[in-house]
């Protein structure tokens, strides 16, 4: 199992430009579908008016043509408003997306249709219906602002094809001698018309769309800053709950040794004649507390970014023997074997980290283990070093595999607990993430554990040196 090394704090990472572009843009699809309806009954109501207009002054078959579509495209649309309402209004993001990649078609052929509406009326109808129609055009165009605006690509698709079908209607007629009636300086004061009044629809579009887009944007950026203090605050609140927890437990653990020595000292005041029996449980007991306040002022140096790091060539089967030297006499204590292993190896590290992270693992692994022995190896991997601590001794139930990390924590029923403090494993994985090596465990209860610092090959890296190169040196 790959132990998390990292701080328990949940910092808030911007959204990338795409994930912000992709939510506004189902924002302002929103918004244009939450108008839809509106816009569908007012074509709808318009289509039997101007219906009744034409009949009688256009062709009979070309206004049920033209109207029928036009009415089949609006029950079509009607539906796919209904679509949306079921399917799509309650979800954001992509989903919007493909609904109108799907359904945008039918905005422009809305515009088409009503645009064709000049081609069959104009100098072929009465001036009163060619005035009414002008008026319709005019209306859509109007409308379309309004409703279309907050995205963009529909708003251009439906006023280009009302526009552009309305301008065909006024010219093709006379290019093709089919008018029934001529008035070219007519027509070309109505294209000129028709071509500004399309212009001043795409500038106020896009200020309107724009204005669309930099509330919903303002909206994003205001609920990233939300989540942002929320994180913050919930960060601060157990960060405050971590550190009265912390001092709690030193205060606690501190308590014990003082006591002790306050006893030892009385006993010593009034019985002068049993100092070589207390001396050895005072300097017991002095010892406790200094190895407690060297492991305290390591993690506050730690936490702080002030523990200062000095990376030199390392002999591994030298530091091997250093650890080795320093708890060959607990182990013989306790009738264990302390082994290690490794080849002659020279790796970049800083000597008196790397010396007091495998400290801390080998005296973990003794103050837990009472029958059998304790291995210190390492091992090359092609990406990577691996220090293992191997140990026969009581193993950690999985569910206490991530805790142990935690400051002052110890398992309740394990042997050997009593005299820990609980803040060597802390201080290896405090460590192991300001060197930038992992930590893992695996671990069976009653069967012993092996803790394992992985060194990646970046790590071992000058920083003068090719990316590729590597200082680990082996040697048979």
């Amino acid at each position: 199992m790959l132990v998390d090394t990292q701080p328990a704090t949940h910092q808030h990472l911007p959204a990338s430009p795409e994930v912000r572009e992709e939510w506004v843009n189902s924002q302002l699809i929103g918004v244009v579908m939450d108008g839809a309806m509106p816009a569908l009954l007012a074509a709808a109501g318009a289509l039997p008016i101007m219906v009744y207009l034409m009949m009688g002054e256009v062709h009979p078959s070309v206004l049920a043509l033209w109207a029928g579509t036009l009415g089949a495209v609006l029950i079509y649309r009607f539906r796919m408003i209904g679509q949306y309402r079921l399917r799509y209004d309650s979800v954001e993001g992509p989903m919007r997306m493909t609904f109108i990649d799907r359904y945008g078609w039918t905005w422009g052929a809305v515009g088409l249709l009503w645009g064709l509406s000049v081609a069959i009326t104009f100098q072929q109808a009465s001036v009163q219906t060619q005035f009414i129609v002008g008026v319709v055009i005019l209306g859509h165009g109007m409308i379309s602002l309004t409703s279309f605006a907050p995205y963009l690509p529909l708003l251009r698709q439906y006023t280009n094809m009302l526009i552009g079908a309305s301008l065909a209607g006024l010219v093709l007629p006379d290019l093709l001698g089919v008018a029934l009636q001529t008035d070219r300086q007519l027509v070309v004061v109505i294209v000129l018309l028709m071509l500004i009044f399309w212009w001043l629809l795409r500038i106020a579009g896009e200020r309107l769309h724009q204005v669309h887009r930099a509330s919903f944007e303002l909206q994003f950026s205001n609920q990233e800053l939300i989540d942002s203090l929320t994180q913050q605050t919930r960060a601060a609140l157990r960060a405050v709950a971590t550190k009265n927890r912390f001092l709690a437990s030193a205060a606690h653990d501190l308590r014990q040794p003082v006591h002790a020595l306050s006893l030892y000292a009385d006993w010593l005041a009034s019985e002068p004649e049993m100092a070589s029996d207390i001396a050895p449980r005072i300097l017991q007991s002095t010892r406790a507390i200094n190895e407690l306040f060297d492991s305290l002022f390591d993690l506050t140096r730690i936490d702080a970014g002030n523990y200062k790091v000095r990376l030199q060539h390392v002999d591994v089967q030298q530091l091997f023997a250093d650890v080795a030297m320093q708890f060959e006499p607990v182990a013989r204590s306790k009738s264990l074997k302390l082994r290690t292993h490794t080849r002659p190896t020279t790796i970049w590290a800083d000597p008196v980290v790397l010396r007091r992270m495998l400290g801390n693992l080998v005296s973990n692994a003794l103050r837990h283990t009472q029958a059998g022995g304790v291995l210190l190896a390492l091992r090359h991997r092609e990406d990577m070093l691996v220090f293992e601590v191997w140990d026969t001794g009581v193993g950690i139930a999985r569910e206490h595999q991530q805790a142990i990390f935690q400051e002052f924590f110890r398992v309740s029923q394990h042997h050997g607990t009593e005299d820990s403090l609980g803040l060597g494993l802390t201080i290896v994985s405090k460590l192991a993430t300001l060197m930038g090596y992992q930590l893992a465990l695996n671990s069976v209860a009653g069967r012993g554990s092996v803790f394992r610092v992985m060194l990646p090959a970046f790590t071992q890296t000058k920083p003068d040196e090719a990316p590729e190169a590597t200082l680990v040196r082996a040697t048979a």
